[in-house]
């Protein structure tokens, strides 16, 4: 069984993910065996339109139809469609489509077919409206935050949000790929166009490393990032490695009497032609390489002026476009739904305390030990009376009428409780619904209770009674309230490693609660929650959460998204030492401007309330100069 889930649930999540996998299987086959001048394997291929699932849907089968993350279920008793026999759970039964588009569908194929397309059909019209407004709402937050002359990012009012954009003063657009410079790139177009002349003599690597050093302490001054100078340096101290090893056997292969150190050099003509197709440096092409570097580095800077807030906003608004509305994700360490999509971003930025699907992820002190992590979720999971007895009985006779409970020891120790008689007893008597006192509860042995009740009127006992026994099962008899259930889940080996460890994935909340408990290493605990977050961990742990958080919900949907926007968002929504969220009420404590609050939303409520107050309005911002017309020259 897969944990969190019963015998059943494991069968089906298997099953789903077997038949889910057959389109990629085909499609990468097709890949690779189609005629290179396959029309749509070429567009696929090129990156035109279209993908592997596209080629297999069209030539091979449609593969598994899903609804909300799982196979078709039973819209009759027991069975999909009339057409299967109850209970049937093989492929086609519920939603495996073996035929294409080119052969055809049959009629249960196409039936199945209509019910999973109907989910995209209506996430694409919910989402539309979803993500327009979510998209308008971070453009009205972040138009006015430009870059400054001194590689800051402000806000119009003049408060500062980044004293280096991006912390490296890039401009995400300018790079190259990932980095800012492409070093590899760069290096393949200086040799392309300065090839070595005759009467030039190649580097050995001492000469190319103190030639280097010379060229990185001219520097240009805007020059602001340390990791792209060491990233540099690395650079050239692994192309001078693959240098002196390919002389030295080379050198050896031709002539066994000839050797190199770092400082030697070879006199022999064909020699150094020979080496000149490996990797090698002459002194006007090591030159050249620094100089189109630096400029390649300037033109990468962020300029003053440049909205980068408007572009952050669009930068994470456009792709919400591409992501369905709502799609439940299994936790890559629990069997765990996470709510994802367009509501994930929108809970997000709108700093939603109550969020669907908290999920906190803890670190386990004695990780190797699935006994000792048993232990641990015994101490967090939520357990109640009614996972851990035998029964509860009504006992009426002559001396008196009360409730008797026997514990089932079997399953206290399966689920690793560390709890006595005594503890159950208090968590009765501290339940606010049932309202016992001591004189109530009675303990009769170590597996034993007499629950008497409050009212032993004759005309309320047996009510008294009813009410008292329907409520007892779900005393909390250990754990948190907060949690509704922990997972052990195995956690990928790491390379070299040869021993299983275990991570705990829980479900609620309850971040401090869940530190402090024995066995948790709480220097390794993190949560989804950024409300809880912000209160546990402070505002610096909050604004990594908001960017994580927003990074993994977008990866999810493969859509990569520039880290410098993330930022953006993250410091807006925390500069104030508090987190803000993107919506009414959360831009009034960002922003002080009347005209921006009132070309958002509430106009009449917003401009009446400021005119009694007798507000001012500085106009500095976009929406402000655009209202008043009014043009703002940059000095």
């Amino acid at each position: 069984m897969k944990a969190g889930l019963n015998a059943e649930e494991s069968l089906e999540s298997i099953i789903n993910k077997i038949l889910s996998d057959v389109r990629e299987t085909i499609g990468s086959y097709l890949r690779k065996t189609l005629p290179k001048n396959n029309y749509a394997l070429v567009m696929a291929v090129c990156g035109s339109k279209g993908s592997d699932i596209n080629l297999s849907q069209m030539i091979a089968c449609l593969g598994q139809q899903v609804v909300s993350g799982q196979r078709i279920g039973n819209g009759f008793i027991n069975r999909t469609l009339p057409h299967f026999e109850p209970y049937s759970k093989y492929p086609a039964a519920k939603g495996f489509i073996r035929n294409s588009f080119y052969t055809g569908l049959n009629a249960t194929e196409f039936f199945f077919h209509t019910i999973g397309g109907r989910e995209g059909l209506i996430d694409t019209a919910v989402k539309t409206a979803d993500t327009g407004y979510m998209q308008r709402r971070l453009m009205k937050a972040l138009e006015d935050l430009t870059v400054q002359y001194d590689n800051s990012v402000t806000i119009s009012s003049g408060e500062i949000l980044q004293f280096i954009y991006g912390d490296d003063g890039v401009d995400p657009t300018n790079m190259d790929d990932s980095s800012v410079v492409n070093f590899n790139r760069l290096y393949n177009i200086i040799k392309s166009c300065y090839p070595k002349k005759s009467h030039e003599e190649i580097l050995t690597p001492k000469e190319i490393l103190e030639i280097s050093e010379e060229e990185i302490e001219k520097r240009p001054n805007n020059i602001i990032i340390d990791h792209f100078i060491l990233e540099l340096r690395n650079f050239i101290q692994n192309l001078t490695k693959n240098i002196y090893n390919v002389r030295q056997n080379y050198s050896k292969y031709l002539n066994p009497d000839i050797s190199f150190s770092e400082d030697g050099k070879v006199d022999t003509e064909n020699f150094e032609r020979f080496l000149n197709g490996f990797p090698s440096f002459t002194k006007t092409q090591l030159h050249e390489f620094f100089r189109i570097l630096w400029i390649k580095y300037r033109k990468a800077m962020a300029q003053p002026g440049d909205p980068v807030g408007a572009i952050a906003a669009q930068s994470i608004g456009e792709p919400g476009t591409q992501m369905t509305l709502k799609t439940f994700h299994f936790a890559g360490v629990a069997s765990m739904n996470i709510t994802l999509g367009v509501p994930r971003i929108r809970e997000i930025i709108n700093f939603t305390k109550n969020i669907s699907t908290p999920v906190i992820y803890a670190k386990l002190l004695q990780e190797n030990d699935l006994i000792a992590a048993k232990i641990v979720k015994g101490r967090i999971e939520k357990t109640k009376l009614s996972e851990i007895i035998h029964y509860i009985k009504e006992v009426i006779s002559s001396k008196g009428s009360y409730l008797k409970v026997k514990l089932n020891p079997n399953a206290i120790e399966f689920l690793k409780l560390e709890i006595t008689i005594n503890q159950i007893k208090d968590a009765i008597l501290r339940s606010k619904k049932l309202k016992l006192k001591d004189k109530n509860v009675f303990i009769e042995s170590n597996l034993k209770l007499r629950i008497e009740p409050p009212d032993t009127s004759r005309e309320n006992l047996y009510f008294s009674m009813q009410i008292i026994k329907k409520r007892l099962g779900a005393v909390v008899v250990s754990g948190l309230d907060t949690v509704s259930r922990a997972v052990i889940n195995k956690r990928d080996k790491k390379q070299g490693e040869t021993i299983d460890s275990y991570v705990l994935a829980i479900e609620g909340t309850g971040l401090r609660e869940i530190m402090r408990t024995p066995g948790i290493d709480h220097r390794h605990c993190l949560s989804n929650n950024i409300d809880e977050i912000e209160k546990v961990l402070g505002i610096e742990a909050a604004r990594s959460t908001i960017i994580n958080e927003i990074k993994f919900t977008m990866s999810s949907h493969s859509i990569n998204v520039d880290i410098r926007h993330l930022q953006l968002v993250a410091d807006l929504m925390t500069f104030k030492g508090g987190v803000l969220g993107f919506q009414r009420f959360g831009m009034v404590k960002m922003k002080d401007s009347v005209l921006l609050h009132s070309s958002f939303e509430k106009t009449n409520d917003i401009l009446f309330d400021s005119a009694f107050h007798s507000k001012t309005d500085v106009v500095k911002g976009v929406s402000e100069c655009i209202i008043t017309v009014k043009f703002i020259i940059i000095k």
